[in-house]
């Protein structure tokens, strides 16, 4: 939901274990200047947008989670959940506006959110999408988000939030397809130190996102969403 990610979100990719996430941004080499057509990141079946966003997390947590999908005014709710969560598929947007990739019809990550992070980081991709798809630039679109994070429009971040993306179908950039199945956690500020991220042998990623005032934590997991195991490296 980020630069790095991924939301998110995407927010907020590595060929390897022991690469930091700028190191991977660096073989992100397409760039994509300009918005294309809404209708290229639109997905048309609606009920396979709802099936890819619940492949983000376990049929445990995803089968009760709330469903957004996207429209041509921002994301719109196709499924009422009972559990708290929120699983949607986000676009390249997601990733901080100097990525340049931001415009990257091809993005889908699916992502589900944590009941806390789903109250408190949701939040800042959904107006973001609404900013953006209404036309405001990005450079409008990052004034009005920090404008409500200053005023509690959007709300603090939470403690305990927690994404889901073991999505086997995420393609969450051109060098990012079918990356690995990870959980990240959402904290405030620059972690990255204090998290120990991205230090030789360190199993955590840090994308910090000064955009969205936090830094996610990533951390692989063995297994994708449907119990089939991910890439070792």
């Amino acid at each position: 939901m980020t630069k790095n990610v991924v939301p998110l979100i995407i927010a907020v990719l590595l060929a390897l274990s022991i690469m930091s996430w700028s190191d991977w941004a660096a073989h992100a080499q397409a760039s994509y200047p300009a918005m294309a057509s809404l209708n290229e990141y639109l997905i048309s079946d609606k009920e396979a947008e709802i099936d890819i966003a619940r492949t983000a997390a376990p049929k445990s947590i995803s089968d009760g989670a709330e469903v957004m999908v996207l429209g041509k005014d921002g994301y719109t709710t196709a499924i009422k959940g009972r559990n708290g969560f929120l699983c949607i598929v986000e676009r390249s947007w997601g990733a901080a506006t100097d990525d340049p990739q931001f415009w990257n019809l091809k993005v889908r990550s699916p992502i589900c959110f944590n009941p806390p992070a789903a109250r408190s980081f949701a939040p800042i991709y959904l107006m973001k999408t609404r900013l953006l798809l209404a036309g405001k630039s990005k450079a409008e679109t990052l004034k009005a988000v920090a404008a409500a994070l200053d005023s509690k429009e959007l709300p603090p971040l939470e403690p305990a939030a927690l994404c889901y993306m073991m999505s086997k179908q995420q393609y969450l950039n051109d060098a990012g397809k079918s990356w690995h199945p990870h959980l990240m956690f959402i904290v405030p500020g620059d972690a990255t130190k204090s998290s120990g991220a991205d230090l030789p042998g360190s199993p955590v990623i840090a994308a910090n996102d000064p955009e969205e005032r936090a830094t996610i934590l990533m951390v692989w997991v063995s297994k994708w969403s449907d119990g089939t195991p991910g890439p070792h490296s």
